[in-house]
């Protein structure tokens, strides 16, 4: 094992050692094992996916569920109702926690658009994310910025120090330039993308970039990380899910790895982690699947005027206001709210006044969507 960096979490950890870690520690057969067992749950996760007649109808949910947990993790708390009453509305007006949420699932979804046409994770792209989820204009944390990680919770310990990050811009930056580059070449540094995305994520959150936000940036670089890699082709793995359900874990590993070094452990939390909800992310899309196609087969029985398309948009999220109905098929209000009204009487649509407007609640989908 090699010898721990000189660390005070009172002050600025600009010696914060650069990737990759030493190989001695990240190429143990313990971790090879367990990243072939994540490799194989991955694959299997993009191959059932890939079988969905419509991808995009269940990304929009599952990447729901991940913005969600993972803003819970920085304790930014939602309800179900209350976000989904919100994606049936006007986004501009939103407000508090809910609008957080969709703000994180936008910049999931920008993150993704970016890795389409560009290919590459760079400075310009974990900058844009962080902007996004935290609707400001800044960049990479300033000197005069002094940034601290606390404890949390109300203990004898609670908001003492546990870590200060690299302080300076041209300190972060180089950090980071060495971050991406780990990421991006392959022949630099030609490790597994798993045990890099591991290590990586370790990275990001101890290089702390940004003045906030820094958790569920560093969250979404993971899924694009693994698009980039083709691990994934649309970012439907819900990691955060993990995370809040060993969060002590998640954080006791990080400062482990701050303090002595000491990657094992923490590699194989992170392999666990993908492996683990790679099995979940495909339970839970063959149970939408399925309660779709029920819905489907039951629709056109009692309504075949009803086209698939129609049934893919209630499937989209939980409330649909009657406007968002309106497609090529569906080519007016009045349509949409005939077609939402005979739902109803079918029990698949539930009303529900929102405000001036009525919505329309999935009641199945919702259910399914909040259990854990």
């Amino acid at each position: 094992m090699s010898k721990p960096t000189p660390f005070d979490r009172e002050l600025p950890f600009n010696q914060l050692p650069l990737l990759p870690p030493p190989k001695e520690q990240v190429m143990t057969v313990e971790i090879l094992q367990a990243v072939n067992s994540a490799n194989k749950a991955l694959a299997e996760l993009k191959g059932f996916a890939k079988k969905l007649p419509n991808q995009s109808m269940l990304v929009n949910t599952i990447s729901l569920r991940e913005a969600k947990t993972s803003t819970e993790i920085e304790n930014i708390f939602t309800t179900d109702d209350e976000l989904y009453r919100a994606l049936s509305g006007n986004d501009a007006q939103l407000t508090g926690n809910a609008k957080e949420v969709l703000r994180y699932r936008q910049a999931l979804w920008s993150g993704y658009y970016y890795i389409q046409e560009h290919g590459i994770l760079d400075t310009t792209l974990l900058i844009s994310l962080y902007r996004e989820i935290k609707e400001v204009r800044d960049g990479i944390r300033p000197p005069q910025t002094e940034t601290t990680i606390k404890k949390r919770g109300s203990g004898l310990l609670g908001g003492s120090v546990v870590y200060t990050p690299p302080r300076g811009e041209a300190v972060i930056q180089k950090k980071l330039d060495n971050l991406l580059v780990y990421l991006n070449d392959d022949e630099k540094y030609p490790y597994d993308p798993l045990i890099k995305l591991a290590a990586a994520h370790y990275q990001f959150e101890a290089i702390h970039p940004f003045r906030d936000g820094n958790g569920r940036t560093g969250r979404i670089l993971c899924l694009l990380f693994m698009i980039q890699k083709q691990l994934l082709d649309v970012p439907i793995l819900y990691l955060s899910a993990f995370i809040i359900e060993n969060k002590d874990q998640y954080h006791a590993l990080l400062n482990k790895v701050t303090a002595q070094r000491s990657w094992k452990d923490w590699i194989l939390y992170m392999l666990k982690a993908v492996e683990e909800t790679a099995i979940y992310t495909v339970n839970k899309i063959q149970e939408i699947d399925d309660i779709f196609e029920r819905t489907k087969a039951l629709l056109n029985d009692k309504l075949p005027h009803i086209r698939k398309e129609t049934v893919e948009k209630i499937f989209e999220q939980p409330y649909i206001s009657p406007k968002s109905l309106i497609n090529q098929n569906v080519r007016s209000l009045n349509t949409a709210k005939k077609y939402l009204g005979q739902m109803e009487e079918l029990g698949i649509m539930v009303p529900e006044k929102m405000g001036k407007e009525i919505v329309y609640l999935n009641i199945d989908l919702l259910n399914l969507l909040a259990e854990t």
